[in-house]
Formats: C-alpha cells, structure tokens, sequence
C-alpha cells in the first residue's frame, strides 16, 4: 500500500493511493498514521478493512495538499556518511561503524510544503535520501530479523544548514532540526511495495539541474545493518524514522561549494517512493 495524509497542516487525515492512482480517504477507520497505528497491526487491519469498504471511501482531489505521510514520530535517527563518495566529497574518512545523529521531528513538513531558509542562513543544503519508517519496537536485534521490524519507506529530503553542522561547537543536530528541513513523502511505501531497498535509484535536481544521482546499493551499511545496528544503543519505536544517508552531490562537495537560496526549486525521487518537489523561501 501507499499510504498518504491529506489537508491543512496540523489538520491533516489519513488516506491511501490505490494501485489505480487514486487517492482515498481511509479517516473512517484509523484516525492518524501513529505509533499506535504501525505498532497494533495497523497495515494488516488497514488492508483487510480496504477490500470490504474501498469503493465507499471518499475520493481526495489532486488539488488537496499532502502533509507528511505520518505523523510526527518519537524520534528521527539519521545515519551519516553512508555513501563513499559523500564521505570523499565531505573530507572525511568513510565510517568503521555507522555515524548516527538525530534530527528535530519538528522539521517535518510535507513533500511539497517550502523549505524555509533559516534565519542567518548562508549555507544551506539539499540532501536526497532514504527513510525508513518503523513497524514493529526494535531493541538489540538481529541483522537477520531487521526488515521484520519496517512498515514501509518513504523519501527524504534532509536539508542541512553547513555553517551550524560544521562551524558551530558541539553535534550535527543545529545544522539539520532547522525548521522545514525534514521534507518526507509524497508516500510510505509498504515493505510489500519495494523488492530490494538496498538497490534503489535516487536522485535529486536544483532548479532543473541533476546535482545527486546514484543508488541505494552504494550504501557502506545496508538497511538491515543499520536497523540492528541503531537498536542496540535505543529502542525504535513503530512510526519512528531512520535516514540513512544521501549519495554524493550535495551543495557542500561542489567546487565552489553551492547553496540554496530564495526561488530555488529542488525535486527529487527514488525509485517506487514518488517524486517530491519543494521550492526555497528565506525567513522573515
């Protein structure tokens, strides 16, 4: 399933994209795509409701804004540096163990909301990646059982301030919570949707321009290492997120470096996760 959430911000409902491409309103039998949704089964029940009540639900318009595809999460735990040739373009040694470090759930907006270009901002960056959404609690588990504990996947853009990821003292988290920075849809995709995350095509392009293409199968640590590996130092909980990197490309490695600014366009897409689009406006 493809699952979606629809309508203002804060207000949004919860519906399904059918293998038709139409999109449905499911509000009548979960109310919010939630911890308690992932962690009661709620695909399953969701499924089996469909295929007795598909044809009564009300149809969404295209017209009609999609929020992020889940409500915000205990937690965002993004992985760093988990392409080589991102590490190379970063100036840092690629990772013995996967570099972890958490992103403000308050920077989640939908895939086509604006990014807002921080206050003080000169360095601010696009990164095209990989997330995946948790189904089931996950505590010291195996690599074996890692994929049992994922509902779905979604796109991520985890857009990143540089000057307070790398010139300011202390961790990574002030140059990645800024508002607007977690841009994630337009859909989970269920684990039934995707063959092989770790062998999927993703890119990402400024105003036109392709600045990120590469895949999934670059990864220095795969989904299930990265599942099994995160939960041996925290527990994840159903609805949280793991980011788990973005390929070569960024604004950063670029020669002079680029950044984004008010009026650019990003779009970017991976393979059976849609294509988001996201236009840059300063603050004021």
């Amino acid at each position: 399933m493809k699952l979606i959430r629809f309508g203002e911000t804060n207000k949004e409902k919860p519906g399904v994209i059918l293998s038709n491409g139409k999109k449905i309103d499911v509000s009548d039998f979960v109310t919010d795509y939630d911890e308690n949704f992932f962690g009661n089964d709620g695909i399953e029940k969701l499924r089996d409701w469909l295929s007795k009540n598909q044809d009564s639900c009300p149809e969404i318009h295209d017209d009609i804004r999609l929020g992020s595809p889940l409500s915000r999460p205990s937690k965002i735990v993004c992985v760093g540096l988990n392409y080589a040739k991102h590490a190379a373009e970063s100036g840092m040694d690629i990772p013995e163990e996967p570099v972890l470090f958490f992103k403000s759930t308050s920077s989640i907006v939908g895939p086509f909301d604006p990014i807002v270009i921080p206050k003080g901002s000169e360095k601010t960056d696009w990164e095209v990646e990989l997330a995946v959404v948790i189904g089931k609690s996950a505590s010291y588990i195996s690599e074996a059982d890692a994929l049992n504990h994922v509902a779905g996947y979604v796109l991520h853009n985890d857009v990143s301030e540089r000057a307070f990821q790398l010139e300011k003292s202390g961790q990574w988290v002030k140059g990645k919570s800024c508002d607007t920075f977690a841009p994630l849809g337009p859909f989970i995709a269920t684990t039934d949707e995707i063959n092989n995350p770790n062998d999927l095509n993703l890119w990402l392009k400024l105003n036109g321009e392709i600045m990120q293409d590469s895949s999934t199968s670059d990864f220095i640590f795969n989904i299930q290492e990265v599942v099994s590996y995160i939960s041996q130092f925290m527990t994840l909980l159903p609805g949280d997120i793991i980011s788990t990197g973005t390929p070569f490309g960024v604004g950063l490695g670029l020669n002079p470096p680029r950044y984004l600014k008010e009026g650019d366009v990003v779009e970017l897409g991976i393979d059976g996760l849609g294509i988001a689009r996201q236009s840059c406006k300063a603050y004021k």
